[in-house]
């Protein structure tokens, strides 16, 4: 396989997952954690690397590596892979997706970036989600009529604080997450609620237009919901566990045990809480970007700009929402008809939030 982002918590699984199958990685892409990748070259032995950084370069320990986006294009389309596992943070990920689809790659999807701001040019067929969200939707997905699905969230690092706190939020709180440890940008869309606003778009790809909402689940024990049309509701529970979602699309038939069920005697009680408004403003826009999902492209720039902001103390916690919801007001007409148009519309829309 081709691993696009191999020194993430996903990256990090996958490799997991593929030595335990007897998975061969041709390809291994990482930001700059070099240790780290240094570690699984030596374990996995790709035949090319290639990094984010060219000053790295030199600190790779393998003979073929290569740095940049166009680097990156060009392994997809050379390898012999037939599978590339995209685990790449933000809107970086979008043009490797693109690649591996036009050189008919199955692409094993964790980058939501892509199907949220280029949906409209994507055909899902070849595409398998690895988020433990789409993977339960897919799971529990039959040949009935289904009325509605929903994934669940965690809430974040701010589902407990006083509203009225969330005002002098730092980075550093945005980063405390309940439940587990994940990248900085994902940990702050999970505490701003735009992650989960991102996986409901991502749905819409994936599963085509109908009915689809989020809850927050404080124990991420339950990720998915599925409401059929005779009455019944089935869910997917699962242990937080990344290596599930990745196992299926490693390996479509799955006959041992990738992770202990859950026992629900010693779990006892659940808790759901709906996802407010007040806390989560972000919500606001929820059902209108459902109803033009190609304003994902808006949504998704926007936010990237404002964490950067954010990031660099020129903006509070609450404004990056409030960011993204002028953005996405201001280009509410935006409508691309090329993927080019994708590429230009989020240029367009970072510069206004910079300003």
């Amino acid at each position: 396989m081709v691993l696009l982002g191999s020194t993430g918590s996903i990256g990090v699984n996958a490799l997991l997952v593929a030595k335990r199958f007897g998975i061969a990685v041709e390809v291994l892409v990482c930001g700059t954690n070099i240790r780290l990748l240094n570690e699984q070259i030596k374990e996995h032995a790709p035949k090319v690397v290639v990094v984010a950084k060219r000053e790295d370069v030199a600190q790779v320990n393998h003979s073929c590596v290569y740095a940049g986006e166009t680097a990156i294009l060009d392994a997809i389309e050379s390898a012999e892979s037939n599978l590339v596992v995209n685990a790449l943070v933000g809107f970086l990920g979008l043009r490797p997706t693109l690649k591996a689809l036009s050189c008919n790659k199955k692409v094993a999807l964790a980058n939501k970036e892509s199907l949220v701001a280029c949906g409209s040019f994507i055909d899902t067929t070849n595409i398998q989600p690895i988020d433990s969200e789409h993977f339960g939707l897919w799971y529990l997905l039959q040949d009935r009529p289904v009325k509605k699905m929903t994934i669940t969230a965690s809430g974040g690092a701010f589902r407990d604080w006083d509203i009225a706190r969330l005002q002098s939020a730092t980075l550093a709180d945005t980063q405390k997450h309940p439940n587990w440890s994940m990248g900085q940008k994902i940990t702050i869309d999970s505490a701003t609620m735009v992650n989960k606003l991102f996986e409901l778009l991502e749905a819409r790809w994936l599963f085509g237009e109908g009915k689809y909402d989020a809850i927050i689940e404080t124990k991420s024990l339950l990720h998915a919901m599925i409401d059929f049309q005779d009455g019944s509701t089935t869910a997917h529970f699962a242990h937080a566990n990344m290596q599930l979602p990745i196992a299926y699309a490693l390996e479509m038939k799955m006959n041992e045990a990738i992770l202990p069920h859950v026992n629900l005697l010693e779990v006892g009680t659940l808790e759901f809480r709906e996802i407010e408004k007040e806390r989560y403003p972000i919500w606001n826009i929820k059902e209108e970007l459902l109803k033009n999902p190609h304003l994902g492209v808006v949504v998704n720039a926007a936010n990237e700009a404002a964490i950067e902001l954010f990031i660099a103390k020129r903006i509070g916690f609450m404004e990056i929402s409030k960011n993204i919801i002028a953005a996405f007001e201001r280009f509410n007409d935006s409508m691309p008809f090329h993927v080019e148009d994708v590429f230009a519309i989020d240029k367009e829309v970072r510069s206004f939030i910079k300003r």
